[in-house]
């Protein structure tokens, strides 16, 4: 058999078979079947796929084998272990009589507290070698979450391993995970050990085809396995409307578009492929014209983002949060925010319905704000409330009405005795919302957003947050809000995390107000720390007593803190705008 990668340079584009599972599930009797374990209890019938195929004129067949990392996860290695040596046999007595590829089908790996992706990955890769697989398919992923491992695992085991890692996004170019394709493809691309990058499921032919076309392909081997169409579910069945002969024209316009391998995912049959593999034939000398590699031309900014420009030429900044109202009066809010513009405020933060409580929308106030009062507005987004298109969508509006800094964080969980009623969505933690973000600036956004995260410098075991921290950066944050500073370990934390970074640290300035507000904040809000010694400088005092202490505490603190930040988080307590303005003339009397 000729080597896989002289095939494609001479005899280009590669025509994989079509779906198994979709397939499978619509014989007589087998829709409640899982299809993997039928290598084994009726693999005559698998055989009878395998073949219809390779009769349909594909040249590279799959093993039936796209869930076995799910056996894996669970601890059941004696599954893995038959179905894979089972399905790898069936492929290969098949492929066998028409000189056709086998290729290894690895579908994306649970997450696992005992096994990892990479791990998942990995040992998959172990069983189709100890079976002569040497072709492997890294289908339908969401993310590269263990792709760098697999990729050099499966080199150093088998130099001669051929590698096609494939990602699953939907017709706007986004994973399940939030991920962009784009920025997947050009992360795969640069692993030399992965010979081939591209897209399957999710959507159909005549999406991908438009989506590749816009698409930087940098200058990998492009492969494409679109679905027959989008599915309908007539009861219990999932049913695809696209046709066998649309199907087959489109594979071959996304061949002219750039593919050199091909072929299909749900709901395509043995006609699909029949089809693509005589539109494919009908023009022996298809020219793939695939995009030069480079970066993508960025539009024009559609509006400034002041914040930003202060912060990238080094001056300091001060943010001061205001709490949105818990009502539809918004008076005290807005006189609050003219206050804090009035005295110096660079910004104003806006919590996003904090300790999991509903109050107004933090991105509308913003959008009002930045309208009406000329304030650059910095509203938190949580994970928690919203799914995916939810925030694509509140991204954009954002955006429309000029507002282009935001604060990332995971979100505080809803009180428990409304769980009943409320539920959480987190379809993102805050590291994955920000690649989403920094996906959407490269390539939907006009004027990109400036990314905030939070870093929490009371946290009891610090290095894991900062690693987080880390990890939030490479995703595209470029400025951090620290939790308040008001002990000795959250200073030493601080300083660490200055050493560490690379971006910009405002740094959290909290003033406590009263002895009860202290005790409350160390032991009922998470991510608070403040010292014994604070604590006990507010015995006794009086409400004015106690707003001067809290002012000297503040500015004291502020000193301490402004060597390792770019300038200051202040958070208003009980809606004490006064006490706030206090604190920010003192900081910008002492050019803090």
């Amino acid at each position: 058999m000729t080597d896989i990668r002289t095939y494609l340079k001479e005899d280009a584009p590669l025509l994989f078979d079509g779906a198994m599972g979709t397939y499978f599930a619509a014989l007589p009797g087998r829709a409640e079947e899982r299809c993997e374990l039928a290598n084994l209890t009726c693999p005559e019938e698998i055989t009878a796929i395998h073949r219809a195929y390779l009769e349909a004129g594909c040249c590279a067949i799959k093993t039936n084998t796209f869930t076995v990392g799910v056996d894996l996860a669970r601890g059941d290695q004696k599954t893995a272990k038959k179905i894979v040596e089972a399905a790898c046999r069936l492929a290969k007595d098949c492929a066998k009589s028409h000189g056709a590829y086998v290729f290894a089908d690895i579908g994306p790996a649970p997450e696992s507290r005992e096994l990892s992706r990479a791990e998942n990955y990995c040992r998959q890769a172990d069983l189709f070698l100890e079976q002569g697989i040497r072709h492997f398919l890294l289908e339908t992923l969401p993310g590269d979450h263990g792709l760098r491992k697999l990729a050099q695992h499966l080199k150093t085991c088998c130099p001669e391993a051929y590698l096609i890692a494939s990602f699953a996004v939907s017709f706007d170019g986004t994973t399940r995970e939030g991920d962009f394709g784009q920025t997947l493809l050009r992360r795969a691309a640069a692993l030399e050990e992965v010979d081939a990058v591209g897209f399957n499921c999710v959507s159909g032919p005549h999406h991908l085809l438009e989506y590749i076309r816009n698409l930087d392909h940098c200058g990998v081997t492009l492969s494409v396995m679109p679905n027959a169409g989008y599915p309908t579910v007539l009861g219990r069945r999932t049913m695809f409307q696209g046709t066998a002969d649309y199907f087959g024209r489109k594979l071959a316009e996304i061949v002219r578009a750039g593919a050199s391998i091909v072929g299909g995912c749900c709901g395509t049959t043995p006609a699909h492929i029949a089809q693509a593999a005589a539109a494919l034939n009908a023009v022996p000398q298809i020219r793939i014209s695939a995009r030069p590699s480079g970066e993508p031309a960025r539009r024009p900014a559609a509006s400034a983002n002041t914040l930003a420009e202060k912060l990238d030429s080094g001056q300091r900044v001060i943010a001061v949060e205001l709490d949105p109202p818990a009502d539809d009066d918004i008076a005290f809010f807005l006189d609050g925010v003219k206050t804090l513009r009035d005295a110096g405020a660079d910004a104003v933060t806006i919590a996003d319905c904090p300790i999991g409580r509903p109050r107004a929308d933090s991105s509308l106030l913003a959008c009002k704000l930045k309208r009406e009062l000329d304030v650059e507005p910095l509203p938190h987004m949580t994970c928690r409330d919203r799914n995916l298109n939810a925030t694509k969508a509140l991204l954009l509006g954002l955006s429309i009405e000029g507002v282009h800094n935001v604060l990332l964080v995971t979100g505080d969980p809803i009180p428990s005795e409304n769980r009943e009623e409320v539920k959480s969505v987190f379809n993102f933690n805050s590291r994955r919302l920000a690649s989403y973000v920094s996906g959407l600036n490269e390539t939907v956004l006009r004027t990109p957003f400036r990314i905030f995260g939070a870093l929490n410098v009371n946290a009891k075991n610090f290095e894991i947050q900062l690693k987080a921290a880390q990890e939030k950066e490479r995703n595209g944050v470029a400025c951090f809000l620290t939790q308040p500073v008001l002990s000795r370990e959250a200073l030493e934390n601080l300083i660490t995390a200055r050493e560490v970074l690379k971006g910009q640290i405002l740094g959290g300035v909290y003033p406590v107000v009263s002895h009860k507000n202290a005790c409350f904040l160390n032991n009922e809000i998470a991510g608070m720390r403040i010292s014994d010694e604070i604590t006990a400088l507010y015995e006794g005092r009086t409400r004015e007593e106690a707003e001067d202490l809290a002012v000297r505490i503040s500015i004291g603190i502020a000193r301490e803190i402004a060597p390792y930040t770019g300038g200051f988080y202040l958070m208003t307590p009980f809606k004490r705008v006064a006490l706030m303005v206090r604190i920010l003339r003192e900081i910008q009397a002492e050019r803090l």
